[in-house]
């Protein structure tokens, strides 16, 4: 099935009891056992079935091995949001002392986990000064246990060159988790071309709505863990944890992501309830119709932004100036994602008038809702760095960043028009007063 197929159907065959069409809520925290054996043979994970909503849950099965089918994985584990998806995924592969290499265009969430949670523990993050490959590889080493990037960064709208850094975390013994929550699948999947672990918020373009946090892990499937079993013992040495059980044997392809549910979720509880992962399944349902609007939406908004005497400049891959283009070409088939971010003239200032004018675009830190969004990160989401780390993560005071909805064009244009209107003219009332009070001054 292709993507659009998958996204409707993948993961699903009608409910044998009542012959649902759509996947029930299954809304229980645990499930009957038959028998004492029967309990002790799925503990023992010697027989397919549910013993309690923490570790698994038909719903969350459903959506599950729908995602790892749209990403072409083998395997998927869905969580409580984003940033769990994030933690879970690195904390599976590295433990104190070791560390894991990083590109610096990074949602401001994840550089925080990176910069200050995870050395707390233990994990050393290193950010290269850039997304190349080159800069990637000269900071691994013995102790590296992964490459991080995001597929198209939030908000720098870089596109990183995911076949390149695979080729040097494999060459290094590593795996690459590649970030795709503003691709989506739709766009761009990432297994295609050499990642090993793909992770979304499933909150954003996948469901689509701003109603509903949600986050997954997908693992490929192809990592050959044993090969790398100095670096990686946890999946093929028996886990004390769990009896015993050694991942590659029992789970073979699907080992990685079965070590993060036995042991992370299992015992960390980040749980996706239920209710939420059926409202992410009738997200999903329409991503790819979705997605096509947002890309048609983007391109006009863009063109419209590049045009304005208001706007210094505009970051957006589908222009052919674009230092992105050329890999949005190969990644993303020549469809620019509907994220992308702009310059007021003004500078702070400047990006403050124009997005507290807005009216139609809503302004919030969401991205990939249905609705026209807006977010000035300095501000917001990345107001938490210095200046110098907003740079390096590729925010500048004056940026705007925008993720293109689904509306009709026209009335996303019109309010964008109006609020760089806005902002012109109280920059020139400001400029007309200070004028008069320095005449006032007699200078």
């Amino acid at each position: 099935m292709r993507n659009e197929t998958i996204a409707i159907h993948g993961g699903y065959e009608v409910e044998p009891t009542t012959k649902s069409v759509a996947v029930p809520i299954y809304q229980t925290v645990a499930y009957e056992f038959d028998s004492a054996e029967h309990g002790a043979a799925l503990f023992n994970l010697e027989v397919e079935g549910y013993r309690y909503t923490r570790i698994s849950n038909p719903t969350n099965e459903v959506l599950e091995r729908r995602v790892a089918a749209l990403e072409g994985g083998v395997e998927a584990l869905s969580v409580a949001s984003g940033q769990a998806a994030l933690h879970y995924a690195v904390l599976n592969l590295a433990e104190s002392g070791r560390n894991i290499v990083s590109v610096p265009q990074l949602y401001g969430t994840t550089y925080t986990l990176f910069a200050h949670l995870l050395p707390g523990f233990g994990i050393d993050v290193r950010f290269a000064e850039s997304d190349h490959p080159a800069a990637i590889e000269q900071l691994i080493d013995g102790d590296t246990r992964a490459v991080f990037c995001e597929s198209v960064g939030n908000p720098a709208g870089n596109i990183c060159d995911i076949e390149a850094l695979a080729k040097v975390a494999h060459r290094h013994g590593v795996p690459l988790i590649v970030d795709n929550t503003v691709a989506t699948p739709i766009l761009l999947r990432p297994f295609e071309y050499g990642a090993d672990i793909v992770l979304h918020s499933l909150t954003k373009f996948m469901g689509g709505h701003g109603t509903t946090l949600g986050g997954i892990i997908v693992d490929r499937g192809k990592f050959p863990w044993e090969k790398h079993a100095a670096r990686f013992p946890m999946f093929s040495v028996p886990d004390a944890s769990y009896h015993g059980l050694v991942y590659t044997a029992h789970f073979g392809a699907a080992a990685y992501v079965a070590r993060c549910r036995s042991v992370y979720q299992r015992t960390m509880g980040s749980v996706l309830s239920p209710l939420s992962a059926f409202l992410l399944l009738q997200g999903i349902e329409t991503v790819a119709v979705r997605i096509d609007r947002h890309v048609e939406n983007g391109k006009r908004v863009a063109e419209f932004l590049r045009a304005h005497p208001g706007v210094e400049w505009v970051n957006y891959t589908g222009f052919p100036d674009n230092p992105y283009h050329a890999l949005a070409q190969k990644y993303l088939g020549g469809r620019a994602c509907s994220l992308m971010t702009f310059g007021i003239r003004g500078g702070f200032e400047g990006g403050t008038r124009f997005y507290d004018a807005l009216k139609l675009v809503k302004r919030l830190v969401n991205l990939g809702d249905a609705k026209s969004l807006a977010c000035h990160p300095a501000s917001t989401t990345h107001r938490q760095m210095s200046v110098e780390e907003q740079r390096k993560a590729g925010v500048t005071p004056e940026m705007i960043r925008l993720s293109i909805g689904i509306e009709h064009a026209d009335d996303i244009i019109a309010d964008l028009e109006q609020a760089l209107q806005a902002a012109a003219g109280r920059q020139k009332e400001s400029l007309s007063a200070g004028s008069q009070r320095r005449f006032s001054r007699g200078g």
